[in-house]
């Protein structure tokens, strides 16, 4: 009977610590807590994901690589052909020219500005304080038919054609499971330049020790440009280092 009294008291002071939540720190603490925890996010030095994406009608098979320290590659298959759409190697980023099918670096600024990015590979809000990224409550709103909170997080500058330009998203967290539903942010460069994108995380399922979204759209200025279908992830699997780096031509 002790052992029952103790943790339906335990249950009912950490529901009351979640419920009662006021602070864009608490918010934050609950998502992970309700995720698997700090210390399996921490754990976690690369994922692979695989899965369907969609452009329009068009859908797609890809691989994602992700690596804590920033590196990241995505490959698709399409037409019987598998082209890198995007990836970096820690300090260049680049791409698969789908007309020349030739790998091309980017250019300086948008490394550097990807560079700065880079620190969210796993997830925006792990280690947040120590990346220097700063987080204010702005209150609620309903999103998709879901109360929630919502929550600027301020990042370091970036540079646009030689100017610092700010580096701000709003994320907005589900009152009831504390997990991120929305994130959205202005685009600061390319011919998108202006745009607000938004994207929605929804099923989020088991994924070694965590929980993680499973299915991801992105809008631009409210109209669906991506779906993500996210089917398997591998937790800390060995990554060929290679696909990270731009082919020789």
């Amino acid at each position: 009977m002790k052992t029952v009294k103790l943790l339906a008291v335990a249950f009912f002071l950490a529901f009351a610590g979640i419920s009662n939540a006021q602070t864009a720190e608490e918010i934050v603490e609950n998502y992970f807590e309700n995720t698997g925890g700090l210390d399996a996010w921490n754990n976690i030095n690369a994922m692979v994901l695989t899965g369907q994406a969609g452009m329009g009608p068009q859908e797609f098979p890809y691989t994602q690589y992700v690596t804590s320290d920033g590196k990241m590659a995505i490959q698709i298959s399409l037409q019987g052909q598998t082209f890198t759409p995007q990836a970096f190697d820690g300090e260049q980023m680049w791409a698969t020219n789908f007309q020349t099918q030739k790998a091309e670096a980017m250019d300086a600024e948008t490394s550097a500005n990807f560079k700065i990015q880079s620190k969210d590979m796993i997830d925006t809000f792990l280690n947040y304080k120590e990346k220097g990224y700063t987080l204010e409550l702005q209150g609620s709103e309903t999103v998709e038919g879901t109360d929630a909170f919502k929550i600027l997080v301020t990042k370091q500058p970036v540079i646009v054609d030689g100017e610092e330009v700010a580096n701000t998203a709003t994320f907005y967290f589900d009152k009831e499971s504390f997990v991120p539903i929305m994130s959205e942010a202005a685009v600061t460069s390319g011919p998108q330049k202006g745009m607000m994108t938004q994207t929605l995380y929804s099923d989020y399922l088991e994924a070694g020790d965590i929980y993680y979204p499973h299915s991801l759209t992105v809008k631009f200025n409210g109209q669906v440009g991506q779906t993500i279908k996210v089917d398997a992830i591998e937790i800390n699997p060995e990554i060929d280092e290679n696909v990270f780096l731009m082919p020789k031509q």
